[in-house]
């Protein structure tokens, strides 16, 4: 027969009842032992949920109060010195290695977080040096299979593989320069065999190990790290399968094959291409293929009829007792459920699948392929051919006005008039901004009023009038306080915005939005991405009325604030019938046309950002280029439509930006602003190797956490930029916008900001 599996599942709740018991303990107003009720609550619903949909591989140890990589490194002892010695709880220590803590005379930054692969999520960076001692504080793993156990459901644990643990690593401070966190796997090896062994002593028959980095070009560096660990592993283990995701094998899977491991899991919804040569590789040895045929990275309803299609090929060539159907990855970046959406049409509703509509056709694709004669199986294929039909005929209509636009770009629509050394002089002259210039990234705190008002206004217990009454004066508060503290260039503050993305989604045609499509970004933070459906294009202005308003209460300059097409295309569920660069192209012209009317509403600047422009990048160098050719195209369409004296923004955040600096260069906004203060400055290092001849604000104090930096570190960071750049380039900025903080951190923050940026212009 052939099984099905789940590889992971969201760990929010359905009703985002862990965000709000994590907020709820980080308030001070809830104990952790309600902290872990609630969630022992989610993971009991989720295990039993997934059981009752006929699921074989039932995943456990995926669950998360803020980060899986940030869990595995506070198992494995993996915790910098600066977060020991406070007195605090491990469950204190573990928070505050994911946003930092500032209360109670401990003051600690942060550890850096990433985008986990090439997407939204984002993930605490291990740090490793020779120094580090691994051990075994707690077996997550082993606690989570007996927990389910003791609710009637065997699971096959989760565990993040050795190779890929290392490799997502970076090297501590402390650290020489030198040293690779890969040369730890001899130390790190006994640990992982200390766990999977007490894993297969309670019982557990398979376990899961994740080695994502297999997907990227590196890890062939890594094949005898690979050879050495699971020779090791798998003599303590229970049988194991290694899942790989996101992205094709390539010649890697010549490294799996030869591991003596009983299982490998393949993305086919990321790449169906590679199971020809998956088949033929695993074909002479014992290994059960995993198909991730289901995919867990869109919300799309799964064509069950191709799905069985490729399901038929593995089972001819290895046998049906080889082959379990699986999600493409775990399901964390999917919703929970459709069952609460209400507000979408029965049509729309028809055309989507989260992550337990998900499990069930994963259940029935294995069904299927296993000869089943259930009429319910029967019926569940045949309402899938129905809806898959339907969403074929609404696909072949199109937006004529749409299309010949996009066919209608030329080159020159994506080049400014004038260089920038020329644009440079003319906005210095009507800016008139001071050396080291000070702004904030867009947002300002999104208060608990706000969300009362938007919500009073979605329920209609008030007028749009008394909606745009009360926006009014919050953005003359945010402009108000802007004055006061002394910032050269104003932002409105974005307080009618529910999301950077979701906000021009909804005001453009083409979207649909759910009411319950939350999604982890990181730690508690959520989101709910929009959905394209069909064409895109832009029916009015989307937010020149609140630039415009906030620019007439001040001299100041002000930004009028932009998401980017490719950073809303990348945040969206995007469409699966049309290509990622047909619907950039769309997203780009409406944004075009934004900042045009914009630029006639006298405002002289405009920031487009684009912060997923990095996570966007395909996992493999050798598809790079198509990718980096429409994604800048649709960016500079965006941007170039205006004169020489309107100042083009973009901003950037959590990256390895080696890799596309110099597309970066190529974007020619005119400033950019970037993280760098997470990253312990290290992108300095990249603006010192490669050059930037344009304005750039790297990010002086970190925003993730609720600490307040002081005025000397926020000196001191300035100091070691202008080591590097040259003085009449730098912007002074936080890392990102201030959405997610409080108006008493926000305050303090930027004041210290603002005196930094007075210092280093009387020390210049």
């Amino acid at each position: 027969m052939v099984a099905s599996s789940v590889l992971g599942f969201p760990r929010i709740g359905a009703n985002r009842e862990i965000k709000k018991a994590i907020e709820a303990y980080w308030a001070g107003i809830s104990s952790a032992d309600e902290l872990t009720k609630v969630a022992a609550d989610v993971k009991k619903t989720t295990w039993t949920s997934l059981k009752e949909r006929g699921v074989d591989f039932i995943p456990s140890g995926d669950f998360s109060l803020y980060d899986h990589v940030l869990d595995h490194s506070a198992a494995f002892n993996v915790i910098p010195k600066r977060y020991l010695g406070h007195n605090l709880s491990p469950l204190d220590v573990y928070f505050a290695m994911g946003r930092g803590r500032q209360a109670e005379g401990v003051d600690v930054p942060a550890c850096e977080m990433k985008k986990w692969f090439d997407s939204n999520y984002h993930f605490v960076v291990p740090e490793f040096s020779q120094e580090t001692e691994f051990k075994l504080l707690f077996n997550k793993a082993v606690e989570e299979f007996k927990e389910a156990q003791a609710v009637g459901v065997t699971t096959r644990p989760v565990v993040l593989g050795p190779v890929t643990f290392l490799a997502l690593g970076k090297a501590g401070k402390e650290a020489p320069s030198t040293f690779q966190p890969i040369s730890l796997l001899p130390k790190l090896l006994p640990v992982y065999k200390q766990l999977l062994g007490d894993l297969k002593t309670a019982g557990a028959e398979w376990v899961q190990i994740d080695e994502p980095i297999l997907a990227l070009d590196v890890a062939s560096n890594y094949e005898k790290e690979f050879a050495a660990a699971y020779a090791e592993l798998v003599a303590v283990a229970p049988k194991i399968i290694i899942a790989t995701y996101f992205g094709r094998l390539d010649s890697n899977v010549n490294i799996v094959s030869q591991l003596p491991v009983a299982g490998l899991h393949i993305d086919l919804a990321r790449a169906p291409g590679q199971l020809e040569q998956v088949l033929a590789a695993v074909k002479p040895t014992q290994l059960i293929l995993s198909l991730g045929v289901v995919s867990g990275r869109n919300i799309w309803k799964t064509d069950i009829a191709a799905a069985i299609k490729l399901g038929q090929k593995a089972v001819e060539a290895l046998g049906a007792d080889r082959v379990i159907v699986a999600t493409s990855s775990s399901l964390l970046h999917t919703p929970v459920t459709l069952a609460a959406e209400n507000k979408l049409t029965a049509e729309q509703k028809d055309w989507f699948s989260f992550a337990l509509e998900k499990a069930e056709e994963v259940s029935v694709i294995a069904s299927v392929l296993s000869g089943s004669q259930d009429s319910k199986v029967a019926a569940a294929y045949e309402a899938n051919k129905t809806s898959i039909a339907k969403r074929r005929e609404f696909e072949r209509t199109s937006d004529d006005a749409v299309r010949k636009r996009v066919a209608a770009i030329t080159p020159d629509m994506l080049k400014r008039k004038s260089p920038f050394a020329v644009r440079k002089e003319i906005q210095k002259k009507k800016l008139q901004l001071p050396k080291f210039p000070t702004t904030t990234i867009g947002s300002f705190p999104q208060t608990k009023e706000i969300r009362i008002a938007r919500a009073k206004l979605n329920k209609k217990e008030i007028t749009e009038e008394q909606y745009k009454d009360f926006i009014k004066k919050e953005i003359e508060s945010v402009v108000a306080f802007q004055e006061r503290i002394g910032l050269d260039v104003f932002v409105h503050g974005e307080p009618e915005r529910n999301d950077m993305v979701q906000y021009f989604g909804e005001r453009l045609k083409g979207f649909v939005f759910t009411q319950n499509g939350w999604v982890q970004s990181y730690g508690s933070r959520y989101v709910r991405p929009p959905i394209v459906v069909s064409d895109v294009s832009r029916p009015e202005p989307m937010s020149v009325e609140w630039s415009q308003y906030a620019q007439s209460l001040t001299h100041k300059p002000m930004k009028g604030m932009l998401t980017g097409p490719v950073t809303i295309l990348n945040w969206s569920f995007p469409r699966e019938d049309v290509s990622r660069e047909i619907q950039c192209k769309q997203l780009a012209l409406a944004l075009r046309d934004e900042v045009i009317d914009l630029e006639k509403a006298g405002i002289s600047a405009v920031q487009v950002d684009e912060p997923a422009l990095r996570e966007g990048l395909p996992l493999r160098k050798a598809d790079w280029a198509p990718y980096l050719d429409w994604a800048l195209s649709s960016f500079k369409l965006a941007t170039a439509g205006v004169t020489d004296a309107l100042q083009t923004h973009s901003h950037f955040c959590y990256s390895d930006f080696d890799d596309i600096f110099t597309s970066i260069q190529d974007l020619d906004a005119d400033v950019i602003s970037i993280e760098a203060s997470k990253s312990d400055m290290k992108l300095l290092n990249t603006f010192k190797h490669y050059g930037y001849s344009n304005q750039i604000g790297p990010g002086v104090y970190d925003i993730h956490s609720p600490r307040v930096p002081s005025e000397q570190e926020i000196k001191d960071r300035i100091a070691a930029m202008l080591a590097i750049l040259p003085a009449d380039l730098l912007v002074i900025n936080p890392d990102c916008g201030l959405k997610t903080r409080g108006w008493k951190e926000t305050e303090a923050s930027l004041v210290n900001l603002v005196n930094a940026a007075r210092w280093a212009r009387s020390a210049a």
